[in-house]
């Protein structure tokens, strides 16, 4: 199921509050952060190399995707690891967030990427049948309690 007229966009004044005010269901918010929170995160963690995009569909923005983007030193020293995806709660289960994810995999592979890296916490409501579906396979790694999983590229 793909979701038509979804793409990233840059996070500017002109969008800032529209993309804060996206929220997730109440049993998904142990799983993600809010964006107030991720950007606040990102900007007290610069050496994590923070990239992140509102998701749009159409001229709406439904989502935010962040990325730690080949940082220089900690343990995803030179890979991307997404550190972020939310879809708001209006706008799940429509093939936004594989539909996000598929142009942030593809951005991660023209980078020169042969994986890209994501975790999350387990429990009740978690998402990894979401990852699992993707591609996603756990690596044996925990980080901070949580699940640390891995998509493959294919070798060109």
């Amino acid at each position: 199921m793909r979701s038509p007229g979804v793409h990233l966009r840059e996070i500017t004044d002109d969008n800032r509050d529209a993309v804060r005010a996206l929220r997730v269901r109440r049993d998904q918010k142990q799983f993600v952060a809010s964006v107030s929170k991720s950007l606040k995160e990102a900007a007290k963690k610069p050496k994590a190399n923070p990239w992140y995009r509102a998701v749009y569909r159409g001229d709406e923005p439904v989502g935010f995707v962040m990325l730690s983007w080949k940082p220089l030193a900690g343990p995803y020293k030179g890979r991307h690891f997404l550190w972020r995806l939310l879809i708001d709660k209006r706008y799940q289960g429509r093939g936004i967030g594989r539909e996000a994810l598929l142009q942030i995999a593809a951005l991660v592979r023209a980078d020169g990427a042969t994986e890209l890296l994501t975790s999350y916490e387990p429990g009740e409501g978690e998402p990894w049948p979401f990852y699992q579906k993707f591609g996603f396979e756990p690596t044996g790694e925990i980080d901070e309690g949580e699940i640390v999983l891995r998509l493959a590229f294919p070798t060109r």
